[in-house]
């Protein structure tokens, strides 16, 4: 059977397809001219120079529960079992 037979579909999926790469693309080159080459010439030769600290991703990671401000754990490292459907999730089975 040849594929032609569903032609108006596959007319509709390769629109659909093609909308969403022609998209992407853009995006793509959008981003790169746009952001990627100005940071490079801007920050990045700044920082390849020295004029800036080097960049540090600890600073814009996201901070950790207890790493937080104002924020105090409680319960650091629960006992027990979890809240678990089926208890086969790794811990030890000695004391059962």
């Amino acid at each position: 059977m040849m594929l032609s037979a569903f032609w108006p579909f596959y007319q509709f999926l390769w629109t659909i397809y093609f909308v969403t790469m022609f998209l992407v693309g853009f995006w793509c080159i959008f981003m790169f001219f746009g952001f990627v080459i100005p940071l490079w010439l801007t920050e990045g030769l700044k920082e390849y120079f020295g004029k800036v600290k080097p960049f540090d991703p600890e600073n814009i990671r996201r901070k950790l529960i207890h790493e937080q401000e104002g924020v105090e754990v409680i319960f650091n490292q629960p006992k027990g079992h979890g809240p678990f459907l089926h208890d086969s999730h790794g811990h030890d089975h000695g004391h059962h």
